[in-house]
């Protein structure tokens, strides 16, 4: 088996796990050849506005937060998971922490030189953050498009 390639930390968006068209076995498949210190899951990892509806949890999504639980507990991975606007229904925990697992709406990584804010972009969107109801519903109509 190859050696896995390694980073001091790994940043992923939009997963979308609930869809359809989620990418999580691909993720996992990244996952299982790349190792990190910390992994910033950046928002939407979790599709709460299509499981709400029509979503359908598939046995590969939960493969893979099974293997994300196993990385925080065997190889002590870091990760932190920024809240998106597609999974806006861990407000009701927010913030929450747990050994290595934090779950955030903004996060700050420090380099060597410099310190980052990592945000997930819906906070610039203002239909997301002042029209829920016109968010939802384009939401709705995208999901109409890619049935189409």
């Amino acid at each position: 088996m190859k050696k896995k390639i390694h980073y001091k930390t790994i940043v992923i968006s939009d997963v979308h796990l609930g869809t359809k068209s989620s990418k999580a076995r691909e993720l996992l498949e990244f996952l299982k050849k790349h190792s990190c210190d910390k992994l910033i899951l950046n928002g939407d990892i979790i599709d709460g506005w299509r499981l709400q509806r029509s979503g359908k949890w598939e046995k590969h999504h939960t493969s893979l937060l099974k293997f994300l639980i196993k990385l925080i507990d065997k190889q002590k991975l870091q990760v932190i998971y920024i809240r998106g606007n597609h999974d806006d229904f861990l407000d009701k925990i927010l913030p929450f922490s747990f050994i290595r697992l934090s779950i955030v709406r903004e996060h700050y990584h420090l380099s060597k030189k410099k310190k980052y804010l990592v945000i997930h972009g819906d906070i610039f969107d203002h239909i997301t953050t002042n029209i829920r109801w016109l968010a939802k519903l384009g939401d709705i109509g995208y999901t109409i498009l890619l049935w189409i």
